[in-house]
């Protein structure tokens, strides 16, 4: 039993170090994206904006994905916060990528066209889960 307490002792800290370098990275992640985006998420979702909520919501998925594999994979935090950080700016270069593809997405974005959300969150995803492969190796 002192054997199972010893790594936990040790290993704990760790793991909760780990957690909240990827935590503070996904926040980081969304601040950044919500300061490229050309459309103000917060004002939008206060007015029920459906749209912007499901495209930020799945902004947040899409950033986690591959930030989770960072943290399932990797042993040393220093490697999270190396690796999470080109996951998230492959993410936010998604972004940029997704709005040259779909031309007008910010105006279709602010009228609520919950269609074109659905598409920018497609492609979000999508990046990420390949994304995600590639961190895990």
């Amino acid at each position: 039993m002192s054997g199972i307490l010893d790594v936990l002792g040790t290993g704990l800290p760790v793991r909760v170090l780990q957690f909240a370098t990827t935590l503070a990275l996904r926040g980081a992640g969304a601040a950044i994206y919500m300061a490229l985006t050309p459309f103000h998420e917060r004002q939008l979702i206060a007015a029920g904006n459906a749209a912007a909520g499901s495209v930020l919501a799945g902004t947040l998925v899409a950033l986690a994905i591959p930030l989770a594999a960072t943290l399932a994979t990797s042993q040393v935090t220093l490697d999270i916060l190396i690796w999470g950080t080109v996951a998230l700016a492959i993410q936010l270069a998604t972004f940029r990528l997704a709005a040259l593809l779909v031309p007008g997405l910010r105006g279709m974005i602010e009228q609520g066209n919950t269609a074109a959300a659905c598409v920018l969150t497609g492609i979000q995803l999508a990046v990420a889960l390949l994304n995600a492969g590639a961190m895990a190796g």
